[in-house]
């Protein structure tokens, strides 16, 4: 049974040698509605993804793509994103109630705590992104 995968088109922007710059338009499932000119809730947003460029294929620059991933990498960058930081503010600032500090430093100390977090995630940035794998179809 083949892996679930989430597919997104795009536009090849930029080619460097190996890899491509692909921009994609990122929709929630409200920018896709048939009624959301009506609502507020919409959302879309531009990304650029670097993708390794397939062996053996040619693409030119604005050539549409379809982008692939599965469904567990997203899983796993959600976890990263989200998740993890949530579950360190919350703890932290569980820690700094429980041993008396105010309400407001400990929210100070909850969102310092996060400071780390993302600069580790930055210097870890090439390892992430040999473990998040796009292909194109």
């Amino acid at each position: 049974m083949s892996e679930e995968t989430v597919s997104h088109e795009g536009v090849i922007t930029k080619i460097n040698g190996d890899t491509l710059e692909i921009k994609i338009i990122a929709q929630s499932a409200c920018a896709a509605c048939h009624a959301k000119s009506a609502c507020t809730m919409s959302d879309q947003a531009e990304k650029v993804l670097t993708v390794p460029k397939p062996e053996g294929q040619a693409f030119q620059l604005f050539q549409k793509v379809k982008v692939v991933m599965a469904v567990g990498q997203g899983n796993k960058a959600a976890i990263l994103a989200y998740l993890v930081p949530i579950i360190l503010l919350l703890a932290a600032l569980f820690i700094c109630l429980g041993i008396g500090l105010s309400e407001g430093l400990a929210a100070l100390i909850g969102i310092a705590v996060l400071i780390p977090y993302y600069f580790i995630l930055y210097l870890r940035r090439d390892q992430l992104k040999k473990k998040f794998d796009y292909r194109i179809e």
